[in-house]
């Protein structure tokens, strides 16, 4: 399901025009990310947890040539982390 479709079910469930849960799926996005973007977390219960993860720098081999060592830096990267509700729903039980 890519951003469109998934706009046209919340729009349907809803009731409310297509327009109207376009800015509500981008307002979720964008508060998220800014959330995250600043060290917090955001969790919705019974689905899961966003947060940022901080990846420590390490040694690597550079694919162009294997004989090479290359750095590889360390870097901020998004984590999901699901709930029980979600994987509860995933595993059959609900």
């Amino acid at each position: 399901m890519n951003k469109a479709e998934l706009i046209d079910v919340i729009a349907q469930k809803v009731g409310v025009t297509k327009k109207q849960a376009e800015e509500a799926v981008d307002c979720l996005t964008q508060t998220v990310t800014d959330t995250i973007k600043a060290g917090g977390e955001v969790t919705i219960t019974g689905f899961g947890a966003f947060s940022a993860k901080q990846r420590a720098g390490r040694t690597g081999v550079n694919p162009r040539n294997p004989t090479e060592k290359i750095e590889i830096p360390a870097v901020t990267v998004p984590k999901f982390k699901a709930g029980k509700a979600l994987k509860d729903a995933l595993k059959g039980k609900v």
